[in-house]
């Protein structure tokens, strides 16, 4: 079998799935989500005049001075005031602005003595000054947030201001993470021998839960036995995406392959010409997407976040599946490539990127000090000092 490019493979693992159904969240629960259709503004903001600051309303245009306060106006009332020639009104902000106020006098230019108001400043810099006009921020039926669009703080104060409590959102992906191996003992556990902490499914875990908001299911460690990895199978079934870690291999002990067609899935892919992470499998398990990583946590990691991270953004709705890759120049050399895609972990110092030394698949010392991934087409020449490259930030 040929291996797959990785524009390929991606291309074929985001056919296998469709955006969930779509729920209505409240807005503390939709973040990190995205937009299931356009949000529309329900109200009009601000729904009429409003003061910017404390102060004074006054009808500055016809009558710079002196006014005779005879109202107040505050946040949240309806004052109902109508200022005539050489009237003014004490004034708060957020406050709506009395009918024939052209500004604001801030209170930090006024004088007042009883109910004789004065300028005590420069005065009102414009006509309008301090005054938020309705509408000004937006009105009813305006597209707050378009659909497909993440949902951060920002969006979730300005859908609230525009009259929701709840938003439509894609339902959270259920994600079981399998982790195979006979050398593996759970994080913490007494190690001994050629024994090793399993660190792939809490570092997925952490991944995923840092980029899209997910149900994870840790289903634990798996040993190398058909049977048991069939069970694994058979049991995750009813999750949107199983990942397996390791065995996705070739050898006498390599049961994911085996084990997935025994439980009934259907293989789409395996095999990609990247660097790390070549034994990457993806298929069906009834309506489960089942995406093998590789066991090597280097390996894991740049899979997940090439394949994973944007099959989660696809389920969830997000019209931005793959991180943007930028130009940065070389500090340092890096070797020629062969004929497959590799993604060197590198640091930016400055303006430039500088590959790591320990490139190493199960190097996870180089991994945690990378801050990018160093993107190299298969069969590129080698890249000097100054070269421009392109890469991928990761933290």
């Amino acid at each position: 079998m040929s291996l797959l490019s990785v524009a390929e493979a991606q291309a074929r693992l985001l056919a296998l799935a469709s955006p969930l159904d779509i729920e209505h969240a409240p807005l503390v629960a939709a973040l990190g989500r995205w937009a299931a259709a356009d949000i529309r503004a329900l109200r009009t903001q601000p729904a009429a005049d409003l003061s910017a600051m404390d102060g004074y309303a006054i009808r500055f245009a016809e009558m710079p001075g002196p006014w005779r306060v005879t109202g107040e106006s505050a946040a949240g009332a309806h004052s109902g005031l109508t200022l005539a020639p050489g009237d003014a009104a004490r004034i708060f902000t957020g406050a709506p602005v009395p009918v024939g106020a052209d500004v604001i006098l801030i209170q930090e230019e006024a004088a007042r003595d009883g109910d004789q108001l004065r300028l005590a400043g420069e005065g009102p810099p414009c006509p309008g000054a301090h005054i938020r006009r309705a509408g000004n921020d937006f009105t009813a039926g305006t597209t707050l947030i378009p659909a497909g669009a993440r949902i951060g703080p920002a969006q979730i104060a300005l859908a609230a201001t525009g009259g929701h409590g709840a938003l439509p959102v894609r339902r959270q992906p259920r994600v079981a993470l399998i982790s195979t191996g006979d050398e593996l003992v759970p994080p913490g556990a007494p190690t001994s021998g050629v024994r090793l902490p399993s660190s792939n499914a809490p570092m997925l875990h952490a991944l995923i839960t840092a980029e899209v908001p997910a149900i994870i299911d840790d289903r634990g460690i798996v040993p190398d036995d058909l049977a048991a990895t069939v069970a694994a199978f058979t049991a995750a079934r009813d999750a949107n995406i199983i990942v397996t870690t390791g065995g996705a291999s070739v050898g006498d002990r390599d049961f994911v392959r085996p084990a997935l067609e025994a439980a009934g899935a259907s293989l789409d892919f395996w095999r990609v010409a990247l660097k790390p992470g070549k034994p990457l499998m993806a298929g069906r398990l009834g309506n489960a997407i089942v995406l093998g990583l590789p066991g090597n946590p280097v390996s894991a990691y740049v899979t997940a976040r090439l394949f994973l991270v944007p099959l989660l953004r696809h389920l969830g709705g997000s019209t931005r599946l793959f991180d943007q890759r930028r130009a940065i120049r070389l500090a340092g050399t890096i070797p020629a490539t062969g004929k497959r895609m590799e993604f060197l972990r590198g640091y930016r110092a400055g303006a430039r990127v500088r590959a790591l030394t320990g490139q190493d698949s199960a190097a996870l010392a180089a991994l945690s000090r990378a801050d990018a991934l160093i993107v190299r087409p298969p069969f590129s020449a080698a890249a000097n000092n100054g070269d421009i490259v392109e890469i991928l930030t990761i933290a």
